[in-house]
């Protein structure tokens, strides 16, 4: 797995999520805001999710759209959005392909047991599909803000 360059494009997927069938290319002509996280329902991505949401209208506003990402089920999601009243979808990676393909996979560590899952990051993409800015290892609190902060700067 090759780490991503600032300045490439950014590798193309598809996955089923909670709209249906979704593909970068449904993107085309706009920002994009993809964010990795763990779990659905879990305090830290919860949150996230919650804070995307708020600042959503500013999100449309800037021409960005955003999309979050995680291994959870389609049901999963579907369940995770309508409770959260989420205004963007949440996409279903099972098999983790578009994680390897963004290099989110890292091994953790939870109650001292190793295991590799999805470290909360998030992408940047321009309305042309070149990666623009990315965060790992994302803290939660801010996270948003400054997401948007880099989108009104484009």
């Amino acid at each position: 797995m090759s780490k991503m360059e600032i300045g490439s494009k950014a590798p193309q997927f598809s996955l089923v999520g909670t709209a249906g069938s979704w593909s970068l290319k449904d993107a085309a002509g706009s920002n994009l805001v993809i964010y990795f996280y763990p779990r659905d329902n879990t305090p830290g991505c919860t949150q996230e999710g919650a804070d995307f949401a708020d600042a959503f209208a500013q999100f449309k506003k800037a021409k960005t759209l955003i999309i979050g990402i995680s291994a959870d089920s389609v049901e999963s999601h579907g369940k995770f959005k309508a409770k959260m009243q989420f205004p963007f979808e949440l996409l279903s990676d099972p098999d983790q392909k578009v994680c390897k393909l963004y290099d989110v996979i890292r091994e953790k560590s939870m109650y001292g047991k190793k295991f590799m899952g999805i470290e909360r990051s998030t992408f940047l993409i321009d309305a042309k599909s070149v990666l623009r800015q990315e965060w790992r290892k994302v803290k939660v609190k801010g996270h948003a803000e400054a997401v948007l902060a880099a989108v009104k700067a484009l």
